[in-house]
């Protein structure tokens, strides 16, 4: 068991503010002079964190929870103005090499599926459905253009992304990842490691993941993802977690685990179930697979969101591998004394958010909220009578919790209209972005200066 205190080395190593905003959100929705601009705005603010959204391919519906590959990069949020891709450059034959165990698969995967038209594997001949080599390598050979296109954006997206964190480095910002639990069931993953995962003859789920009623949806939540074989990832040591880990370190300095409950146990939903009422706990790996990931990412690096149904078992679970869980403030005034999003209950090992990318904004939040309710809010605050979304901005900045993250929405005091996802809903979501100039100099000062109060301020250049 571990103390409640945070690590002494590591991004949590002492007091940071953060904000959270996905590329796709920056004015422009690029890692083009949008990005720049963004890492100056907070470098001014005196935060030193940036948050965003998995950086994966999205499928159809734009989730980045349900991608095409858990390793790639998202061609979309390229720039294209940034510099041509060089496939003559040494470089480009190196990092394919180093690359080579999930790049070749996704550019398999890739080519073939949008020669098929979008269909998804399960629904391919048998040959390419079980990864044939000689099959796959003649639909290759017939489009060549694609299956270099696919690898050329990959490499054009490691540039890119890699001279993006070095002005990230030079101006003391830390990027912050978030790493969905499971995998897509029509992805390269899946299709490539199909005996990683619980599949019947034909390559579809058993069942499928996705969580009781809760918060945010009355008839809980299908998440459609295949489960893990766990017993099958457990006989090489986890193998493929570790690469998926690294992967992500190589891209973050901090990575948050998306639903880490599912480790202790996961809801596991009957395909043929409506909705996700009807389903049950299983069992996770545990501790097991949580000393193969830390091992892999490195101490003081990885950040559960212990969010959802949380049981004791989870709680220790997250303590006994040393990671810092998360504190929401929307979520904290239910009348409950013992809430532990309450200020009062934060740990030192902690991340506090007013809401995250699944909450509406808080002034949207705030403006749906009966008036008992903002009565209890109104209580807890520095300020009672500072509006929102500033005064929980506020509350947030003095919590005990080494790391304060806000969504962009709420630095610019937006409503619901700039909310980025409805849990349960599959229109109008993973859209939102901030328009040109929105972090200007003035809202810069405004958040250094909040930042400054809660012994949270980062320097330029600072580490």
């Amino acid at each position: 068991m571990i103390p409640d205190t945070a690590p002494s080395a590591g991004p949590l190593e002492r007091r940071r503010a953060g904000v959270l905003l996905h590329v796709s959100s920056l004015p422009g929705g690029t890692l083009g002079a949008g990005a720049y601009a963004f890492v100056d705005f907070l470098a001014a603010a005196g935060c030193s964190v940036w948050q965003v959204l998995p950086l994966v391919p999205p499928g159809a519906d734009g989730s980045p929870y349900r991608a095409l590959s858990a390793m790639a990069g998202h061609p979309g949020l390229l720039d294209p103005g940034g510099p041509p891709t060089q496939n003559d450059d040494p470089s480009y034959g190196s990092w394919c090499e180093q690359q080579a165990e999930w790049l070749v698969p996704y550019v398999e995967y890739l080519t073939i599926r949008t020669l098929l038209g979008g269909t998804p594997w399960t629904e391919w001949e048998p040959a390419l459905r079980h990864r044939e080599p000689r099959r796959v390598a003649e639909v290759l050979a017939e489009a060549p253009d694609l299956a270099d296109r696919a690898r050329s954006e990959q490499w054009r997206f490691a540039q890119q992304w890699r001279e993006l964190r070095v002005y990230t480095e030079d101006r003391g910002v830390l990027l912050y990842g978030d790493l969905p639990i499971f995998v897509a069931q029509d992805s390269a993953d899946v299709w490539a490691h199909p005996d990683l995962f619980r599949l019947d003859a034909s390559g579809r789920p058993t069942d499928v993941t996705g969580v009781p009623p809760d918060y945010f949806a009355a008839d809980g939540q299908r998440w459609e993802n295949p489960h893990y074989d766990w017993d099958a990832m457990a006989a090489d040591g986890y193998a493929w977690w570790r690469r998926r880990i690294a992967r992500q370190r190589e891209l973050f300095d901090l990575v948050r685990i998306d639903h880490f409950r599912g480790f202790e146990a996961a809801w596991h939903v009957p395909v043929d179930a409506p909705t996700a009422k009807d389903g049950w706990w299983e069992p996770g790996p545990g501790l097991a697979l949580l000393t193969a990931v830390v091992d892999a990412a490195g101490r003081g690096t990885l950040v559960a969101e212990d969010l959802g149904v949380i049981t004791p078992a989870v709680e220790q679970l997250r303590r006994a591998a040393g990671l810092p869980g998360m504190k929401v403030l929307q979520f904290a005034f239910d009348g409950d004394p013992a809430n532990p999003h309450l200020p009062a209950h934060h740990e030192e090992q902690s991340v506090v958010y007013t809401g995250t990318h699944d909450n509406d904004t808080t002034l949207g939040w705030w403006r749906s909220l009966p008036d008992d309710t903002r009565a209890l809010v109104r209580g807890h605050l520095l300020e009672p009578r500072e509006g929102m979304p500033w005064s929980l901005v506020r509350l947030a900045q003095a919590s005990r919790a080494r790391l304060v993250v806000v969504p962009g929405q709420d630095v610019l005091a937006l409503g619901s209209e700039a909310r980025m996802n409805t849990p349960g809903t599959t229109g109008g979501n993973w859209t939102w972005r901030a328009r040109e100039s929105a972090f200007d100099a003035a809202l810069a000062a405004r958040l250094r200066e909040d930042s400054a109060a809660a012994d949270r301020l980062a320097e330029v250049g600072e580490p």
